[in-house]
């Protein structure tokens, strides 16, 4: 497939100008609403509804644990992370998780079988191995873990902070996926933004997890960091290229130094301008396609053969808190620090600051600070945003059939705004549905914003949101 272009494979279409118009900041849609729209006046009783609905649906379980702690700062880092060589902390903390799962298991039904599993951070890997097994017999003695390998068990690993025997420690307690923080293998990029981890330390994990047979290894890159050009960049990508990663993701950097200290370590001057990261990720877009991955949506690839592709091929591609997923059926509880879960028809987040998770876990109280319960519109609008950005088409009469609606009428003003992007061949609009062009794919963002009713509203107006692009 050597020297196949964007359009000539029809996944994505790059068309310069419309990128220009179309790039404007908006929400990555893991969920609708988006998160600024929960609040504090969600607690314990709407939580404790929302469990008793999930428990008479029965759908399986999907579980999230969030490990916060990182022994180095990496300076474009906005997630809720915790900075200390004191591992000593990761003990108490690791307790508190087994406290808190001992609180939603005597509310949940922990006879549904737990489908999808996923340690996130921070570093999940900051902990030791032996805390790795504590915390995973933990997780067993409180939930329905599958033992057969069918579950989908991941974790986001830090190349610069795993070794090859960990790799085989997260085998043996049942993970069969991986994610690894690459962001990129140059050297004056890793200095200007404080993370190291060369091509030769990923080749060594990606080969031990390959001999342990993980189903899948994914990889993540950020564009847009201090020292980066087209031509440094696609060194990285070539690196990346030829370790073969099953599943790829390219992420915009977001700097907003107002709201995130640590990026203000980072000299703006030297980070590539618009122009230059434009040129990024449409260069790294053609050579990804050539290469054979498939365009899943937003920044995410993978190789044609991998279950994301497969979901999406075969219509069940689904999308949640940690991004697109193969498991969407499932109920997501999530632990720790800043967590969040998605329960029936709720969405609840713990507190983000660690000295309130701790008082509420020491007090015996699930650690929800803020939530949202979704209404009839909220969930309607949460099918149509999914069902564009997974699949890039949109059939209405299952969305009538399911909400007692029809379509046209119901977004007759959201069609009405859609036709300008029609006339810009971003999207065929057609009697009973929506598809989205070559296009349009790369701008899925911005096409689904026009069916947010949130966009600009209550506490989304002072959102800071990431470019499309």
């Amino acid at each position: 497939m050597q020297g196949v272009s964007v359009q000539q494979q029809g996944q994505a279409s790059w068309d310069q100008e419309l990128i220009a118009r179309y790039d404007l900041s908006g929400p990555r849609y893991t969920s609708y609403p988006t998160a600024p729209q929960f609040h504090p006046g969600f607690g314990e009783d709407e939580l404790r509804c929302a469990v008793a609905v999930s428990n008479d649906r029965g759908n399986p379980l999907s579980l999230y644990f969030h490990i916060p702690f990182c022994s180095r700062v990496c300076y474009y880092c906005a997630c809720n992370r915790i900075i200390t060589a004191n591992r000593r902390v990761a003990g108490p903390y690791l307790e508190r998780l087994d406290r808190e799962m001992a609180l939603m298991a005597d509310l949940l039904d922990t006879s549904r079988p737990v489908n999808q599993l996923h340690w996130g951070g921070g570093t999940p890997t900051y902990i030791s191995d032996d805390e790795k097994r504590t915390l995973m017999t933990s997780i067993r003695r409180h939930f329905n873990l599958r033992n057969d390998d069918s579950g989908e068990y991941a974790i986001e690993i830090h190349p610069g902070d795993t070794t090859v025997e960990s790799i085989a420690c997260l085998r043996e307690l049942g993970f069969n996926r991986l994610s690894m923080g690459v962001q990129d293998f140059d050297t004056a990029v890793q200095a200007a933004v404080n993370r190291f981890n060369s091509a030769d330390e990923v080749r060594a994990l990606v080969t031990a997890a390959r001999q342990q047979g993980f189903h899948s290894i994914s990889m993540d890159l950020i564009y847009g960091l201090p020292q980066q050009s087209w031509h440094s960049f696609e060194r990285t990508l070539d690196a990346v290229l030829e370790l073969s990663p099953d599943r790829l993701s390219m992420f915009n950097y977001a700097h907003m130094p107002n709201l995130f200290k640590t990026q203000r370590q980072m000299d703006a001057a030297q980070m590539p301008g618009a122009e230059e990261k434009l040129t990024i990720i449409h260069r790294s877009t053609d050579k990804l396609l050539a290469a054979g991955y498939v365009f899943i949506g937003m920044d995410h690839f993978a190789k044609p053969g991998d279950e994301l592709a497969r979901a999406q091929r075969e219509g069940r591609l689904q999308r949640n808190f940690q991004g697109y997923a193969t498991h969407g059926d499932c109920d997501l509880a999530s632990f720790g620090v800043s967590a969040i879960s998605a329960i029936g028809d709720t969405f609840w987040q713990n507190h983000k600051d660690i000295a309130d998770y701790n008082a509420a876990i020491d007090s015996g109280r699930i650690p929800v600070a803020r939530g949202l319960v979704l209404n009839s519109d909220d969930l309607l609008r949460a099918r149509v945003i999914e069902g564009l950005i997974c699949h890039f088409s949109l059939d209405f009469s299952p969305v009538e059939k399911r909400f007692n609606i029809i379509f046209n009428d119901y977004f007759a003003p959201e069609i009405a705004q859609l036709r300008s992007m029609e006339n810009d061949g971003l999207v065929v609009i057609e009697p009973q549905h929506i598809h989205v062009t070559a296009k349009g794919r790369l701008l899925i963002r911005r096409i689904c914003m026009v069916f947010d009713a949130w966009l600009g509203k209550g506490a989304q107006a002072q959102q800071k949101f990431s470019r499309i692009i």
